[in-house]
């Protein structure tokens, strides 16, 4: 299962993580959001120990989405180091999720 990820953790777990870090932008009423969950819960199990992999509440969360112009969802973001290093809006296969994590690793 994804990590959950708050504005109140997101600096720590996401910004400070010597690990690649991938971050689902969702909301629960948001169809493509559903649709994207389950690979990125496939893709957090995958990616265990090697990577974090997380999903972030927009509803609930609105400090990072904002920060880092999250404005349709779902919106997957990659960090490196801190860095936002990649960034796919809408629905997309699972290697594209796993291809950029590999870019890191």
């Amino acid at each position: 299962m994804a990590l959950e990820i708050t504005d109140a953790n997101f600096e720590e777990t996401v910004l400070k993580s010597d690990k690649p870090v991938l971050v689902d932008f969702w909301a629960a009423w948001c169809g493509p959001c559903r649709m994207v969950g389950p690979i990125i819960d496939e893709v957090s199990k995958e990616y265990e120990g090697k990577a974090v992999v997380g999903k972030l509440d927009v509803d609930a969360n609105q400090e990072f989405a904002a920060k880092y112009g999250v404005r349709n969802i779902p919106t997957v973001l990659v960090f490196k180091d801190g860095e936002l290093v990649n960034r796919q809006v809408g629905v997309s296969p699972k290697d594209t999720y796993t291809g950029a994590i590999d870019a890191l690793l």
